[in-house]
């Protein structure tokens, strides 16, 4: 039987399906995945709980699976938060350093300073992501505690949630009989899985293609430089072939995920595939090319939308290590080379790694973000995602996201 404190377990809740990896932290500090759980997540919409009694409902399914698979029972989780609603700041501060050198104190007091420019009101602040400290005239520090300085200049990039949303997640979860541990944006879950520390310092983009969502990051010099949530996913997709071929919402996702395929003068125009109707009455049969192109139409207005958001962040032309998809859609066939053709990077799909065990189970771009969500947390001394006691919501944030870009990345 796995020790208790020795357990993570990650809870993906999103728009298309809900899942549960339980992971166990072995003393060697590798991450084993002992614990798998999928269901179909009906209350969500965009991100967002439409459907309490759903959501719960699902959440239970998915955690019960994984608890049957691991052989123990659960109690808190570590969630991801996606959605409309999610937004990226990015601001700075400057103060005079009173003493001889830098102190903690110091640190903290010019992010608070920093924190205080941005706050919105009406939202919650998921995440503190500090992106370089600046000492006198020395930039790029990335901890500047005991440096000798007269002024501290900080550069963060804040991320906030509606309140509301974030406390709907948090309701679900306790009527599921879970506590959260902590709640972490999606896209920075899924990149501690599948992103590599070159990436992470040479400047990439990563998309995270969901059901309802299309969740960005960008990261450049071993920091996160911009965050992004487009209103596009995997569910539109479904909907536009439920719509061009007739056909239930059910076998339209049926149908793109067998036979679908980006970019449709890649499938041959002889090839046919079989079509039922709504209703269920009869069966139609189609061209595949057909499917190919309704497909292609959605996913090159998703990539266009990227590229437009992406180019007016200024970073376009300095992410070296291109472009890495993930989430359910990023494993539809051609969807890498389209995305290439269109955003003029190098393209790879990622898939989860970093972790051991049940590796077949999550091997998948869908899982990214459950798998990254136990990886991102894992409290092995060399990781730097240890969670401290005794210290506030805050405090926690601030020092796991400057030891994650310092020690990891």
């Amino acid at each position: 039987m796995a020790a208790r404190d020795r357990i993570i377990v990650g809870l993906d809740i999103g728009t298309t399906k809900i899942c549960c990896i339980i992971t166990e932290l072995k003393e060697n500090g590798d991450l084993e995945v002992i614990g798998f759980g999928i269901s179909e997540s009906k209350g969500l919409r965009r991100g967002l709980v439409v459907n309490m009694e759903q959501t719960v409902d699902a959440i239970q399914s998915a955690v019960e699976d994984a608890e049957k698979m691991a052989g123990i029972r659960v109690d808190e989780v570590y969630t991801g938060i996606a959605g409309g609603h999610i937004q990226g700041i990015t601001t700075s501060a400057v103060i005079a350093v009173k003493g001889d050198e830098i102190t903690l104190a110091d640190k903290k007091r010019v992010v608070d300073q920093a924190m205080d420019f941005a706050k919105p009101v009406g939202v919650e602040i998921i995440h503190v992501l500090p992106q370089e400290f600046c000492v006198d005239d020395i930039c790029g520090v990335s901890d500047p505690v005991g440096m000798a300085g007269s002024k501290l200049d900080a550069h963060i990039h804040i991320v906030t949630g509606s309140i509301s949303a974030v406390s709907n997640i948090t309701k679900c979860a306790q009527k599921a009989g879970l506590g959260l541990q902590d709640i972490v944006l999606q896209q920075i879950a899924s990149a501690a899985a599948i992103l590599t520390p070159d990436e992470i310092q040479l400047g990439v983009i990563l998309m995270d293609i969901g059901g309802g969502t299309t969740d960005i990051a960008v990261f450049n010099d071993g920091a996160i430089r911009h965050t992004a949530v487009l209103a596009l996913g995997g569910d539109h997709v479904t909907n536009d072939i439920a719509v061009g071929l007739r056909t239930p919402i059910a076998e339209a996702e049926r149908l793109k995920v067998k036979y679908g395929h980006a970019i449709a003068s890649h499938v041959s125009p002889d090839e046919q595939i079989e079509v039922p109707s709504i209703g269920g009455d009869s069966v139609n049969t189609v061209p595949r090319r057909i499917l190919a192109e309704i497909i292609e139409s959605r996913v090159e207005e998703l990539f266009k939308l990227a590229y437009t958001e992406i180019r007016n962040t200024g970073f376009s032309e300095t992410m070296s290590a291109g472009l890495v998809l993930t989430g359910g859609a990023s494993a539809l066939g051609g969807v890498a080379d389209l995305a290439e053709g269109i955003m003029h990077l190098p393209v790879r799909v990622g898939y989860p790694r970093g972790v051991k065990g049940l590796v077949e189970l999550v091997n998948s771009p869908a899982y990214a973000t459950a798998v990254g969500l136990c990886i991102y947390q894992k409290g092995s001394p060399s990781s730097g995602f240890s969670s401290k006691k005794g210290t506030s919501f805050y405090e926690r944030i601030l020092d796991r996201m400057i030891r994650w870009f310092k020690e990891v990345f």
